[in-house]
């Protein structure tokens, strides 16, 4: 077994991948921490799980926001917790490739690589999102021939047009994932006068979410807190009224697409349009998007086969081919 390490270290999950065995982790990217001794109790599915649960002595914290880390001391401490888990007893230092968003700042890139250093790592590379996504999803990304990917994750949708190994053009925009589940919460609380929780929020987006018409009528039945009484109620969401809450969220989704292809040069959109938009992370998943974005630009689009997973995969693959990645995408 390798002892090369690629991590998609998103807002929301955590999943790394080791050469020779593939995917080793998949992680909610949570901690809990007892306030009173600042020791920290639960990582990953286990802090998940405390969520809206959690006594008012044990705080539950996601130290990453929009796809950055806004924890440093959290975000050390949670990764060496699940690196040593993933190497077991091994006491080697690994090389770490680590994923970042598109834009990302200078101080913001230090950040991940000091987080990475102080865990321990040999070697630590830096790779954007959506050049690990297209590794992941397939794509021969070293000849000069424009690809575009979309990878819409928890905290951001990072959007790129790639070729010659890196990114000619890029966008990150804080529309994603975790956008839709504070859109339903918000709209639930609004018109239903209703409280309702993150887990419960994600579960009607996945369910009944929608961005484009869906060929079969779909409802769910959710209980929440009532604003009125205070007490529990039951109340029943269909996918139209999905549809006209989400729809502006992926709007915006696609302004930061067509932006990013205005910005292309002709020859790669001439590529795109030949080959298609390809599109990665869980938020590619929501139903009618891929739908909604070919019919907004007329290009083709496609869904990688493994769309969760496809940075993590992308992430670890590049650990073989440093050379051909963008000096811009590795440090």
């Amino acid at each position: 077994m390798s002892d090369d390490i690629g991590i998609d270290l998103g807002t929301t999950t955590i999943i790394a991948y080791n050469k020779g065995k593939g995917i080793v982790l998949r992680e909610p990217t949570v901690v809990s921490i007892d306030k009173n001794t600042n020791e920290i109790i639960a990582y990953g599915k286990e802090a998940h799980r405390m969520i809206g649960r959690n006594p008012s002595n044990i705080e539950v914290i996601k130290p990453l926001k929009d796809g950055v880390i806004s924890n440093f001391t959290v975000t050390t401490k949670m990764l060496k917790h699940f690196i040593k888990k993933i190497l077991g007893k091994k006491v080697f230092a690994p090389r770490l490739m680590i994923c970042v968003p598109a834009q990302i700042t200078e101080v913001e890139k230090r950040a991940v690589i000091d987080a990475a250093n102080t865990v321990g790592a040999r070697k630590v590379f830096l790779i954007e999102e959506p050049v690990a996504a297209a590794i992941g999803a397939g794509i021969d990304i070293s000849k000069p021939s424009g690809n575009l990917v979309i990878d819409i994750g928890g905290g951001t949708t990072d959007i790129a047009v790639i070729s010659i190994g890196g990114s000619v053009v890029s966008t990150s925009i804080k529309t994603a994932g975790n956008k839709f589940d504070e859109t339903i919460i918000k709209y639930v609380k609004k018109k239903y006068k209703t409280l309702i929780g993150e887990r419960t929020a994600e579960e009607i987006k996945m369910k009944v979410g929608c961005v484009y018409p869906r060929e079969e009528e779909a409802t769910i039945l959710v209980r929440g807190r009532s604003l009125d009484s205070g007490l529990p109620v039951e109340i029943e969401l269909n996918d139209q009224e999905m549809l006209k809450v989400l729809l502006p969220d992926a709007l915006k989704i696609i302004e930061g697409l067509k932006s990013t292809i205005e910005k292309a040069p002709p020859e790669l959109v001439e590529d795109i349009s030949e080959k298609g938009i390809y599109m990665t992370g869980g938020g590619s998943l929501l139903y009618g998007i891929d739908r909604l974005i070919e019919e907004s630009t007329g290009v083709k689009v496609m869904i990688a086969q493994d769309a969760i997973s496809c940075v993590a995969i992308g992430t670890g693959k590049a650990l073989d081919n440093l050379d051909t990645l963008d000096s811009k995408s590795n440090k």
